[in-house]
C-alpha cells in the first residue's frame, strides 16, 4: 500500500470515529485499531491527533471551497437565479457525499474553541464570502432592506447545514445508502423552491409598485 493510500486509510478511519465518538473521545489507538495500522505510522505522517484532525479539515475545506470557486466561474454566462441553484446543488452533493465529516465539522461549529476560531478566520470566512456573493447577486433586484437580506442569507445558510448539524432528526430520509444520491436531489430541489419564492415574491412587489418593464 502506498503512503497516500495509508494516509487516505487513516483520515477516512478517523472520520469515521470523530463522528461517532467525538473528537476527545476517540484515542490514536482507536484510530490506528480501525485503520489496522501501527500507532506509529499515525504520529509519522500527522505528529498527532491534532495534526491529523488539521490535515482532514484542510483536506475538506480545500477541496469544497475549489468546488465552489470552480461553479463561480464555470457558471459566468449563465441567469443568476440558475446559477445560484447550480451552488446549491454543488454545496449539498459535496456534503452529502462526505456526510460524517459534515456532520462532525457542523458539531464541533456549536462549541467556542480555538479550533473552531482558527477555521473561522480561514476557512468560514471565505466560504461565507462566496455564498453571499452569488446569493446577494441572484437577488439583488429584491425590494427587501438590507436587513432583510441578512435575515435572509443566515436562513440560507441554515437551510444548507441543517441536515448535517442535526443528522438526528432526518435519520429516517437517510436511513439505507442507496437514498443518498435521492436525499442530495431532493433537498437540493427543496432549497431552490424556497429561492424561486423569493423571486416570485420580489416580481409581484414590483409589479404592484408599477417597477415592470414593458
Amino acid at each position: 500500500m502506498s503512503n497516500n493510500q495509508t494516509k487516505q486509510k487513516v483520515m477516512d478511519a478517523a472520520c469515521r470515529l470523530f463522528f461517532t465518538k467525538g473528537y476527545h473521545g476517540t484515542s490514536v489507538r482507536d484510530i490506528a485499531k480501525s485503520a489496522s495500522i501501527n500507532v506509529s505510522l499515525i504520529n509519522y505522517y500527522f505528529n498527532s491527533k491534532q495534526g491529523l484532525l488539521e490535515s482532514i479539515v484542510t483536506c475538506y475545506y480545500e477541496q469544497y471551497l475549489g468546488q465552489l470557486e470552480a461553479v463561480i466561474t464555470d457558471t459566468k454566462a449563465m441567469p443568476k437565479l440558475e446559477r445560484l441553484k447550480k451552488m446549491i446543488a454543488v454545496i449539498i452533493q459535496y456534503k452529502q457525499a462526505h456526510h460524517q465529516f459534515t456532520c462532525f465539522i457542523h458539531r464541533e461549529l456549536t462549541l467556542d474553541s480555538i479550533f473552531v476560531r482558527e477555521m473561522m478566520v480561514t476557512y468560514l470566512a471565505k466560504e461565507n464570502y462566496l455564498l453571499s456573493s452569488v446569493f446577494n447577486e441572484s437577488l439583488q433586484r429584491t425590494s427587501h432592506t438590507n436587513l432583510d437580506m441578512k435575515f435572509l442569507f443566515i436562513q440560507f445558510k441554515g437551510m444548507l447545514s441543517s441536515p448535517f448539524s442535526s443528522p438526528n432528526e432526518w435519520r429516517n430520509f437517510l436511513e439505507w445508502n442507496h437514498s443518498q444520491d435521492f436525499f442530495a436531489k431532493k433537498y437540493t430541489s427543496f432549497i431552490c423552491s424556497w429561492i424561486d419564492h423569493l423571486a416570485s415574491e420580489n416580481r409581484y412587489e414590483e409589479r404592484g409598485n408599477i417597477h415592470v418593464q414593458f
